[in-house]
């Protein structure tokens, strides 16, 4: 009873508030100290010719209720010069947002400096100060500009962050260093994305009304972990949303190659894959059994218990291997997002909900992906075909994804909690020609493809941050246990030999396999930092520790089906029908044969512990340059059970990565002018294998034909006298050395020039295997370098003509040379294949590290009426992805020359109206990989056309 009279008070009390709320209007803002970007903590706020006001908390925020009405604030506080806010218009029930106010430290006479409501709301000068006083290379976007420009999620956002690109219009590269070197996270915090094996989360999951800001760092600090180089961008979530925020946002897509298509491949699923999962129609017909029945069991006597239950399962086997001709439709999105805060006393309640989803489909015309390799004949140079396929698929892609989000703040602590909430499901069905020219075996088959992958992820990340009363010391904490899992239920894959349409084990027995992956992850954080003074100047020493845990258990079980005496006509879907099968009155029926009986290599358990220690001390050894030192240290062990194909090496949670690192790091800041540094930094960090890559996995792409080889896996040849690969991968460790100076102008304006080299130790590559055609392994290849530059510019074209203020140029330009010296056996392996006149140096290209990248781009954005629009050009020069090995010949990616245009656009003072248009790919270029070899013509290896792709989003303020 108490209780139920508690629970109606608090109500009635919630209702009270927001009722004398509804009769006053709020001003809220933020007050950012201009030298260093940082919060002012216990600024003075009052409202001139009333006795109001308010004192900024350590996030510099403050409000104030006040009736409708135009006011003028003043903000105080000391050694700093007072700051006069004029024609502050209040509104009944509305909030009034000041959300990049900054004061500067006097230096002689105090003076004041007024600025207006409207020059407030149309800056972003705020996050350029940070980015100007940072501890690291560092650039980003705030919430400022996601108000202005209309971005829909945070892929359109931080595509306008200079020297990044965004790969299948989700994750992150940064200055042309792929995932391996790139690294995303959540508010600090390490977590996995959809695909466990990526450091880089999808980043089209998160509506930007829910970001405060995304910072992308160049440069490595001891507060970080460890395990990255090109760099590494922060998604900083809303903890309190400067106001009542309701949207609803809906877009579509149309692409006219692939939509509306009538020739459009797919395949009967079940009824919940609209949601991104399978509701059990694809389970494997085994259903858990341990003692599996085979063939050889049960052929002496079909109809005994055994037999009986080999054919039950046999039967359970869906028919179905090829699919069907059907019209897609085009993509479409649906979001919906709500957050706000309220007071309760001297303390403040905040929340963020959002809901995304997202259908989209692709139809993908005469793809290719194929094999080819260097002659025997040394004196013949142009390649010839191992594997060729060319044919149609289609893919249809679902997110659904959700977003919540608590705070409370009292006097000196924020408390956070975040929960993600993850699905996603993926369909491709294709149709393809095969030609097969290897190992003597000459044949053209009809190839079907079917395969459903399901994703899931969750995530919650509790927070703490605590200031001391005097604001001296700061202490944040920060706990994210995750759980991840893949599953890839009944992938299938039929071949017909033609003429004839046989099926034999030269052209590959059909195939049916279930993957599965499931992954636990907890991070935890501790960080302290301590304000202090050092050579006279303000200083601060940052100490802290972190702990990742990490777990996965990976299982793949795969059947072939020998088809006996059965005769068929090329209809996939007959092979599996019940008169064809097994049974006792067809004892040479079509069977199934388990493959991961009795041996499976591709079960593994695996863990790892990654437990950090740092200490970093920021501080100003003279006039003008600041120093940030720091030193961090991380113990790392990898475990894994399992075995390889015939269990002659055997793990029971074998240590198989076990470090203890130490990664210095030294940031120098040598202010030039007021808005000019000149940086250098010097950090040592770390690149480590995935589970995956350290393993005896083998993992078949049927549609590629491509098979993913564990990098524990020996290779030898000779006779097994050669070793190639000796199984033992390792982590790579880089030096990384950056040389930068910038230039901050007003308008968000901007120009750097950068120089960066980078030392690689054992770096991990792709590597062909040898004596599996289309297969790749991870190994450590010879020591490696990356020198490179980049210039930076974002420019008005008002130096053109006062008109043109609103128009800016956009330029990163980045060029780089790139040495990787090769191993013995690579070396060796490519002086014995080398054609006539052909000349083999010692080095090679680095894997993975594209010679040159430019984005540019010619925008337009008036902040007043909230119309941005721009035309953008990327590309990204011939980048070595695969490395050849004995006659097969290293691939190259194909610059991919990508125009695309966008117009967004806010309607109305409030802004509840934003509409935008964005198209893709306006060349209609395809994205290639090719065979290169010395004096031969190029051959495709993969070879994909993704059209032009016409994008609408549209949402509402409710």
């Amino acid at each position: 009873m108490k209780n139920f009279t508690f629970s109606w008070i608090l109500i009635g009390f919630l209702l009270l508030s927001s009722n004398v709320m509804a009769q006053n209007g709020t001003i809220r803002g933020t007050i950012y100290d201009e030298g260093t970007g940082e919060p002012l903590f216990g600024v003075a706020v009052s409202v001139v010719g009333a006795q109001l006001g308010a004192v900024t908390d350590f996030d510099g925020d403050f409000e104030i209720q006040l009736p409708e009405g135009i006011y003028t604030l003043q903000a105080s506080f000391i050694s700093f010069n007072s700051l006069n806010l004029e024609e502050i218009t209040v509104n009944k029930g509305q909030v009034t947002l000041l959300d990049n106010l900054r004061m500067s430290e006097f230096t002689s006479d105090l003076e004041t400096v007024t600025i207006s409501a409207e020059a407030i709301r149309t800056t972003e000068a705020a996050l350029m100060t940070v980015k100007r006083n940072a501890t690291q290379l560092m650039d980003g976007i705030s919430s400022a500009a996601f108000r202005q420009i209309g971005d829909g999620d945070a892929a359109s956002a931080i595509k306008r962050v200079t020297g990044v690109s965004i790969e299948g219009g989700k994750y992150v590269y940064i200055r042309g260093l792929g995932d391996r070197y790139t690294k995303t996270v959540l508010n600090g915090v390490d977590i996995p994305g959809l695909d466990p094996d990526r450091n880089t989360i999808q980043m089209d999951i998160f509506p930007t009304n829910i970001i405060d800001n995304i910072i992308v760092s160049k440069s490595f600090t001891s507060n970080l972990s460890a395990d990255f180089t090109g760099g590494i961008v922060d998604i900083e979530t809303k903890d309190f949303p400067e106001e009542k925020t309701m949207r609803l946002s809906i877009g579509g897509g149309y692409n006219p190659s692939m939509h509306f298509n009538s020739d459009f491949l797919t395949t009967e699923g079940s009824a919940t894959d609209f949601l991104g999962f399978d509701n059990g129609f694809r389970a494997i017909p085994t259903q858990g059994i341990e003692d599996i029945p085979q063939y050889a069991d049960v052929v002496g006597n079909p109809g005994g218990e055994k037999g009986q239950l080999y054919q039950s399962i046999l039967k359970d086997f869906n028919p179905v291997f090829g699919g069907k001709k059907q019209q897609n439709l085009m993509n479409y999105n649906l979001g919906f997002s709500l957050g706000d805060q309220f007071a309760h006393g001297n303390n403040t309640f905040g929340y963020n909900f959002a809901i995304t989803y997202k259908n989209t489909s692709e139809f993908f015309k005469n793809a290719q992906f194929n094999l080819y390799a260097k002659p025997r004949e040394a004196d013949q140079s142009e390649l010839e075909p191992l594997e060729r396929s060319v044919g149609n698929y289609g893919e249809n892609n679902v997110l659904l994804g959700g977003l919540f989000g608590l705070a409370y703040k009292t006097d000196y602590s924020k408390y956070k909690l975040n929960f993600i909430r993850l699905q996603n499901g993926a369909s491709k069905v294709g149709n393809f020609a095969f030609e097969n020219t290897n190992l003597g075996a000459v044949f053209e088959a009809d190839q079907y493809n079917i395969e459903y992958s399901q994703r899931a992820l969750t995530n919650l990340l509790l927070s703490g941050m605590h200031y001391s009363k005097g604001g001296e010391w700061e202490l944040n904490w920060k706990i994210a246990p995750t759980l991840s899992s893949i599953d890839d239920p009944d992938v299938r894959v039929l071949r017909f030999r033609k003429p004839n349409n046989t099926i034999s084990t030269e052209v590959g027995l059909p195939q049916r396999i279930w993957r599965s992956l499931e992954e636990k992850n907890l991070i935890g954080k501790l960080d302290l930092a301590k304000n202090h003074s050092l050579f006279g100047q303000s200083a601060k020493l940052r100490f802290g520790s972190s702990y990742a845990y990490k777990q996965r258990d990976f299982l793949i079980q795969d059947f072939q089906f020998a088809t006996g005496n059965g005769t068929f006509t090329g209809d996939p879907n007959e092979v599996l029908v019940e008169s064809n099968l097994f049974s006792e009155e067809n004892r040479n029926g079509v069977r199934y044969s388990p493959l991961f009986i009795p041996n499976n290599p591709n079960s593994y358990d695996a863990n790892l512990s990654n437990i950090g220690l740092y200490a970093h001390s920021e501080f100003t050894p003279v006039a003008k340059l600041k120093a940030i030192v720091g030193l961090r240290v991380e113990k790392f062990d990898q475990y894994y059970t399992g075995s390889n194909q015939t269990q002659t090496i055997v793990y029971n949670n074998e240590k198989v990565l076990g470090d203890v690192d130490l990664f210095p790091t030294v940031n120098l800041i040598r202010s030039l002018k007021e808005n000019q540094n000149l940086r250098f930094s010097f950090s040592s960090t770390i690149a480590r294998p995935s589970f995956k890559e350290m393993s005896f996995a083998e993992i078949l792409d049927p549609i590629t034909g491509r098979t993913f080889i564990g990098g524990l896996f020996e290779e030898r040849t000779q006779g097994g006298t050669e070793v190639l690969w000796d199984g033992k991968l390792q982590a790579t460790r880089i030096n990384n050395f950056d040389l930068r100076w910038e230039q901050f102008l007003s308008a968000g304006q901007l120009f750097s020039v950068s120089a960066f080299y980078k030392t690689f130790d054992k770096p991990i590559e792709m590597v062909q295997f040898l004596s599996d055609p289309g297969a790749f392994q991870p190994r450590n290849v010879g020591n490696g370098t990356v020198a490179g530059v980049e210039l930076e510019m974002r420019k008005s074209l008002a130096f053109v003509s006062p008109s043109l203020e609103a128009f800016f140029f956009n330029f990163n330009g980045t060029l780089t040379s790139s040495r990787i010296q090769m191993s013995e056996a690579e070396l060796m392996s490519r002086q014995l294949t080398a054609r006539e006149g052909e000349k083999v140096v010692k080095t090679r290209d680095m894997s993975g590290q594209a010679p040159y990248i430019i984005n540019t781009g010619l925008s337009y954005t008036n902040k007043l009426s909230g119309l941005e629009a721009g035309l953008f050009y990327n590309v990204q020069g011939a980048t070595l992805n695969y490395i050849g090995f004995g006659n097969r010949t290293d691939t190259y990616t194909v610059p991919f020359h990508a125009v695309n245009l966008s117009l967004n656009k806010t309607f109305g003072a409030s802004e509840k109206i934003k509409a935008g248009i964005n198209v893709q790919n306006l060349l209609n270029q395809s994205r290639q990989e090719v065979f290169r070899s010395y004096n031969a013509d190029d051959q495709i290896f993969s070879s994909l056309n993704p059209g032009t792709l016409i994008n609408i989003n549209f949402s509402y303020g409710l």
